[in-house]
């Protein structure tokens, strides 16, 4: 999720690129702690009673879903670059050191989705990232080509499925309607039984939470040969973009002012056709399969590197705001967990019990007080601590030993010559 090292020792940008990902993910997730889970991909599955509810849907859609785990990823594989570097450096045998830290992300993820969320992504990272260690020492052409290469696997396989869909229309045969069904309870509008029993499920107690969740593990760990070639094709990317000096500031404004137009103007005016062609064909299974699961993956590959060039853009200016993202990323561990407590506390049946109870569009309300709260709480924090909570966790776990947590109080004369 992130490298935690000390501040004199990070490259900013990268951490206010990941700060803004990691609010930014939060419009994405959001859907999946307090709907249905075919909601999250069908708006009339759940939570639609109004167009305003239908345009959140196509705004979240188009400006964060797939973008922002996309970021996420292509980060993380600079943050790995960046630490089996810097051991290699020191002397130290860089293998161990990225396989000891993918190790116990591993753990802290498995206790993230058993505990609290299913939806976790810390296992598949930790994973995914493990395999992407052994591309460490290609250069950044190469790096590209094999991340298009490991991308389009997970495109095809997308592609496959929205194809299957398309030949059981086709076949009519009763097998076939069955595979339908199933196809609407995924992606279009779910039968009445499937909704309340997921509505039961979320709204009731801690007890069958956990059950759940303890069964979804094994999803989560398929999901790595479903959709882990993207990623590693996105920390791959990251990877590139760390070698070619994108992300450390060698880029000059211009390139990166290059980037990021040409690829939100041809991502943008992609999903501007996307939403068109659904609305006038209406939103059911085989739109969905067809359009946000099939289609949406080239455009938002396009847009993931042009985010993170407008983002250094601005993070080139430096600023207040500036420093106040770089510290949520600097403790992105730290927040992506604190927030799956905050909004499964707040949707949760052993919490507030809001789960399925809101419109879609009114819960941009907890995303946005969420957002506000990593940006005020993290730069007091990163003022008196060295690392945000879990960031020190797992690095003392990685290190297997205690590491200093709090900062030492400055002395008189380094507070009259500061740096």
């Amino acid at each position: 999720m992130t490298d935690p090292r000390p501040a004199a020792d990070r490259i900013v940008t990268l951490d206010v690129v990941r700060g803004v990902a990691v609010i930014g993910i939060l419009f994405v997730n959001i859907l999946s702690f307090a709907l249905p889970d075919t909601a999250r991909l069908n708006p009339y599955a759940w939570g639609m009673q109004g167009p305003v509810d239908l345009w959140a849907y196509f705004a979240t859609m188009v400006a964060f879903d797939g973008k922002m785990r996309g970021l996420f990823s292509f980060l993380f594989g600079a943050s790995l670059l960046l630490v089996v570097d810097r051991a290699e450096a020191a002397g130290a045998d860089p293998a161990a050191v990225h396989y000891r830290r993918m190790g116990w992300l591993f753990v802290l993820g498995l206790a993230h989705a058993t505990l609290l969320w299913s939806g976790d992504i810390l296992m598949h990272y930790a994973l995914v990232g493990s395999v992407a260690y052994g591309f460490r020492h290609h250069g950044p052409r190469r790096l590209i080509a094999f991340g298009c290469g490991c991308a389009a696997v997970t495109w095809l396989f997308l592609g496959m499925i929205a194809v299957s869909y398309l030949a059981m229309q086709a076949a009519g045969t009763p097998a076939a309607a069955q595979g339908l069904r199933d196809f609407d309870n995924g992606f279009g509008i779910p039968a009445p039984a499937v909704l309340a029993q997921e509505i039961a499920l979320f709204r009731g107690g801690y007890a069958g939470i956990l059950r759940h969740n303890g069964a979804e593990v094994a999803t989560t760990l398929y999901n790595v040969f479903f959709i882990g070639f993207e990623t590693l094709g996105y920390m791959l990317w990251g990877m590139a973009a760390l070698r070619s000096g994108m992300l450390t500031g060698a880029w000059s404004a211009a390139r990166l002012r290059r980037w990021a137009i040409l690829g939100i103007a041809i991502g943008g005016a992609g999903y501007a056709a996307l939403t068109a062609w659904m609305i006038a064909r209406g939103i059911d299974a085989g739109t969905v399969l067809i359009g946000p699961f099939a289609l949406t993956p080239p455009l938002r590959a396009v847009m993931i590197p042009a985010y993170a060039a407008a983002i250094l853009l601005l993070a080139g200016h430096g600023g207040a705001i500036a420093r106040r993202f770089a510290a949520v990323g600097q403790m992105a561990l730290s927040n992506y967990l604190l927030t799956t407590f905050a909004m499964c506390l707040v949707f949760y049946g052993w919490g507030f019990g809001q789960f399925a109870r809101w419109p879609r569009a009114t819960l941009y309300g907890p995303v946005l007080a969420m957002g506000v709260l990593m940006l005020l709480w993290s730069q007091p924090w990163l003022g008196r601590y060295r690392y945000g909570p879990f960031e020190w966790l797992w690095r003392s776990l990685a290190r297997w030993e205690l590491q200093p947590l709090r900062k030492a109080p400055l002395t008189p004369a380094a507070a009259n010559h500061p740096q």
